[in-house]
């Protein structure tokens, strides 16, 4: 176990493992590319969903199940199949990451805003507020937190299960995990386990930071 954990630091460490298309840098580059426009993509789609149904109360339940049903899916099976649909192409990654990253926006965004003290509502009604006046100005601003929140696990969830990308030949740090497989090679797989664990809390604590920033300002 120690030569496994010394060669692991070795490998983590040497400056050959960061540089070349192959490198660790390049690696991380793409993972990240993979995760962020993913979550971007599903933040689009679930929040206008999270919002309007919890402004208005309707729909719920239909949303709310069908987003769940996108987080049921096997994400490999998932990748795999539209994969074989499309063709060489990173469109079934992109697919299966905002599938997986959208119930948790979706059902954060809908809990906030259901979250919102009606009396609340009713008062800025009763200074005249439109409707789109209050969604953003009142709803919105206090039901930040739990969407950030909703936002934070998805992007936790998506950085997990990108290393799915290298499952059809595409890069990110799940190749480490993959050719590490193949190759009997435990110090890559370990080591790309590692990286991974470490973007996610790194990652985790970023929005936990900003999530933070938001209140006080709002508070303030």
């Amino acid at each position: 176990m120690y030569e496994l954990f010394k060669n692991l630091g070795k490998w983590l460490t040497s400056s050959a493992q960061w540089s070349g298309t192959d490198g660790i840098a390049h690696r991380l580059g793409e993972h990240l590319q993979y995760s962020l426009l993913a979550t971007l993509v599903a933040a689009a789609i679930a929040l206008p969903v999270g919002l309007l149904i919890g402004h208005t109360g309707k729909g719920a339940f239909i949303a709310i199940n069908l987003s769940s049903f996108g987080r049921a899916l096997p994400t490999v099976g998932l990748v795999v199949l539209v994969f074989l649909a499309s063709g060489l192409s990173m469109w079934p990654v992109y697919i299966a990451l905002v599938a997986l990253a959208v119930p948790s926006i979706v059902t954060n965004t809908y809990a906030g805003m259901t979250a919102v003290d009606p009396d609340v509502k009713d008062a800025a009604r009763g200074q005249g507020m439109r409707w789109h006046q209050i969604l953003f100005q009142v709803e919105l601003p206090l039901a930040l937190p739990l969407i950030m929140t909703g936002v934070r696990l998805a992007l936790i969830q998506v950085v997990a299960t990108a290393t799915i990308a290298a499952y059809v030949s595409f890069g990110g740090l799940g190749r480490y995990v993959f050719d590490g497989l193949a190759q009997r090679d435990l110090v890559q797989v370990l080591g790309g386990a590692v990286l991974v664990a470490v973007i996610a809390v790194v990652l985790d604590l970023a929005l936990s930071g900003l999530q933070r920033f938001l209140f006080r300002h709002r508070t303030a």
